[in-house]
């Protein structure tokens, strides 16, 4: 579905100083300024829950309005490659790492300021400092304790292919979510092992529209077992209430690749006529209160990655994570997997 502009967010002025100040943007403009600054055009693969939450933020804290234009991750960057220099976008935040790898890839980003780069994990970033990691989640298998029990999942991801898991799994394949894994299995096995791993998972699997639609049906009894982010678990239980759920989540461990941890991040377009304003939302974004806000709420279940900050109770904590030992590099911009998916007969 092609993205589109959705609304405006307005401030609610005059602005805190203090917190402006805690969070080291610059003092807000006064009622007029902000009236007659240009908008902020962000191009999001985010959650709009999560976009509202950080945008109307972001408007009472700066004075600064944001438009959100929203849509899937590989949508919006194949847009803003073709858009090129002409994009009216000033920034990009999407899910996954890949989507912003491309974008670096073409030439498309500018650098990122080093205080905002400074604020999270280096290896969480682009290499370039073209672009900055703000959330990272993890990649999870959901199961229905009623038709299996944990001792009998899989060691690996890879071992869904094998034939006692015939009709017992579920994926989401045309996710944005899904793309990152098939990068991490080819990264770490090749093309043809990838290609046959997915073209087993054809065979083995019932196929979802997304992995709300993954979580959903393991949850319900439908299958019992799918490959999500934990993130849509989270999110599930919180709106149903522990009582009412079903479905719980296995972590895969020793770096298989089903362990996977996703890197949400945000890079300013070269093109944007709005950079000062733009480094400023990205300098927002990864400030201790934003995370602590985003980790407190009950709308997003990422992992922030500001030093001190604590996770959501319902998540593993990160450093019990097991992952890959894949770089943002090495997982590459997803042309790949998307390849691999399509001649595997899954897109």
């Amino acid at each position: 579905m092609s993205p589109s502009f959705r609304r405006n967010h307005y401030a609610q002025l005059p602005v805190l100083a203090a917190l402006a100040a805690l969070l080291g943007v610059p003092a807000v403009m006064n009622t007029a300024q902000a009236a007659d600054a240009p908008a902020l055009i962000l191009y999001s693969a985010q959650h709009e829950q999560v976009i509202d939450m950080l945008t109307d933020a972001f408007t009472k804290e700066t004075g600064i309005k944001v438009k959100a234009h929203e849509g899937e991750g590989p949508d919006i960057a194949n847009q803003l490659v073709q858009e090129g220099a002409s994009s009216p976008a000033d920034i990009f935040m999407t899910e996954n790492s890949p989507e912003l790898v491309l974008l670096d890839e073409k030439g498309l980003l500018a650098p990122v300021d080093a205080g905002t780069l400074a604020a999270v994990p280096r290896e969480d970033s682009a290499p370039s400092g073209d672009w900055v990691g703000v959330l990272a989640r993890e990649n999870v298998l959901t199961f229905n304790p009623a038709l299996i029990k944990e001792d009998a999942l899989p060691v690996s991801m890879l071992d869904l292919v094998k034939p006692e898991w015939k009709g017992k799994i579920a994926i989401a394949p045309s996710d944005s979510d899904f793309l990152p894994l098939v990068s991490a299995v080819l990264a770490e096995k090749g093309h043809d092992a990838t290609l046959a791993w997915l073209k087993g998972l054809k065979a083995n699997a019932q196929i979802f529209d997304d992995d709300e639609g993954v979580v959903a049906a393991v949850d319900r009894g439908s299958v019992a077992t799918g490959i999500i982010n934990s993130y849509y678990w989270a999110r599930l239980l919180t709106e149903q209430g522990a009582a009412k759920t079903h479905a719980k989540v296995y972590h895969f461990t020793n770096g298989d690749a089903g362990a996977l941890v996703n890197i949400s991040g945000a890079g300013i377009l070269a093109s944007s006529k709005n950079k000062e304003a733009a480094q400023r939302f990205l300098a927002f974004l990864v400030a201790k209160p934003t995370q602590t806000m985003l980790a407190q709420s009950d709308v997003d279940f990422e992992y922030p990655l500001a030093a001190g900050v604590a996770v959501n109770s319902l998540m593993k904590p990160r450093a019990d994570l097991q992952p890959p030992a894949i770089s943002l590099t090495k997982l590459g911009d997803d042309q790949p997997a998307a390849k691999l998916l399509r001649e595997a007969g899954l897109i």
